[in-house]
């Protein structure tokens, strides 16, 4: 194609509203060409091919492309590394610039480092903008320039250039007809891409007024609908985090704080890149794991005798998603009660959870660990009995995921609490001493 054209270049946006990389693409003087990649670098570690956010994002790229035909344009979908992408992109069109949105991941800073290289070889144009949170980089920073690694005070800070600058919107719905005419481009099918549909229910973007209102209320409670389930549409931007930012600020503090911790940790991704392998705290890798394999397969399956843990590992198995409250407990339980590093752990959610988020997911389990920016001391180890008491007190959440709980058919627990408790309270303080 001999037009000159700009490209756009979908990743974690997979939207055509509200969408600043392509509201800034299609204000440009050229047509523009809209590309969704299917990363084999990342789809290749997937070991599952009916895995459910595969499907998801396919589901998402048939919307997106259908929305574009509508105006006359089509969605360019390839498979493949992206550098090796671009290296035939550049001899199929007259790219003349590309636009994206930035991503904080390490391997994303990497792969948009190469790809940005390689434009430049070629005196084309890379720009890439804030879409995906509303601060970024050092946006939000303390006096001294350096980042913030304690929630509070950033959340307070984040409230304050909030209160301060607002959110501009970017309705790049509304510039549409500014994409390059084309009849429609093919989509690969599923099977092209190297995997199968799941079976998996995938949770909606639709969220009620009214489980926003009350959130502070109900988030902690298992055994209702009282979290958002909208944490798969923030990772691939399918909503806009400056809306709902917009609708929490409004209506629930407590969700709007949710939403800034999202921020934090993925700026301490940004920032402290080392996060997403090793314990931000560093003193924290000397901590001699115990990583009995057959307890981790007791906790993968949800076998440990404690009804909360079992419960919260089940649902994830079953359904890809778990409760947030739950999450806490069953990450606090392999790294203190079992003793079996984080990092396994964490692995095991990033294959399971739809909603998974490296920078969400490291934060949390090193919240739990105790190896984090702003963790859990490492002398608090929840108490898996008492939370079950405490946030499932009529154990409908327990009951709903293990039926055979209170028969002779449960199991035993693994590890007794008590000990288990004071045994890693004193291998932590003896590494960290």
């Amino acid at each position: 194609m001999n037009t000159d054209i700009s490209l756009f270049w979908h990743r974690r946006d997979l939207r055509t509203t509200d969408n600043a990389g392509l509201y800034h693409a299609l204000q440009s003087s050229l047509a523009v060409l809209p590309l969704f990649i299917f990363d084999t670098t990342i789809l290749e570690q997937l070991e599952d091919k009916a895995d459910a956010r595969v499907t998801f994002i396919y589901q998402q790229i048939e919307q997106l492309k259908t929305a574009y035909e509508k105006q006359g344009g089509s969605l360019l979908i390839e498979i493949g590394k992206p550098l090796d992408v671009f290296e035939k992109l550049l001899k199929k069109y007259s790219i003349r610039t590309v636009y994206t949105n930035n991503d904080y991941e390490p391997a994303a800073l990497q792969r948009d480092k190469a790809v940005h290289d390689l434009l430049h070889t070629k005196n084309i144009s890379f720009y890439s903008f804030k879409d995906h949170v509303i601060f970024e980089k050092h946006e939000v920073i303390k006096k001294d320039g350096s980042p913030y690694t304690i929630y509070t005070p950033y959340m307070k800070a984040w409230k304050a250039k909030y209160a301060e600058k607002g959110i501009a919107a970017f309705p790049s719905e509304k510039k549409l007809s500014h994409l390059l005419k084309l009849d429609p481009l093919p989509l690969p099918s599923l099977e092209k891409i190297g995997f199968k549909p799941s079976d998996l229910p995938l949770p909606s973007a639709e969220i009620t007024v009214g489980l926003i209102k009350q959130y502070d209320k109900q988030r902690d409670t298992p055994s209702v609908q009282g979290t958002s389930h909208l944490g798969i549409h923030f990772r691939f931007g399918t909503i806009s985090i400056r809306q709902k930012v917009k609708h929490a600020a409004q209506l629930n503090e407590t969700f709007l704080n949710e939403l800034i911790w999202r921020e934090f940790y993925q700026m301490i991704i940004f920032h402290f890149p080392r996060s997403a392998k090793d314990s931000f705290k560093t003193k924290y890798d000397t901590i001699p794991w115990r990583n009995d394999e057959k307890l981790f397969d007791k906790w993968c399956k949800g076998e440990t005798g404690y009804p909360i843990v079992d419960a919260g590992m089940r649902e994830l198995n079953a359904t890809g998603f778990m409760h947030n409250r739950v999450r806490m407990v069953v990450a606090s339980f392999l790294s203190k009660h079992l003793l079996i590093d984080w990092r396994w752990g964490e692995t095991y959610f990033a294959q399971k959870l739809l909603d998974y988020e490296l920078a969400s997911n490291v934060g949390g389990w090193q919240w739990a660990a105790g190896c984090g920016c702003d963790a859990a001391p490492y002398f608090r180890v929840f108490n898996p009995l008492l939370q079950a008491e405490r946030f499932d007190p009529q154990q409908l959440y327990i009951k709903k995921w293990v039926p055979e709980f209170d028969t002779s058919h449960y199991a035993k627990p693994i590890v007794e609490h008590v000990f288990a408790r004071n045994r890693a309270i004193a291998t932590y303080k003896k590494a960290l001493s």
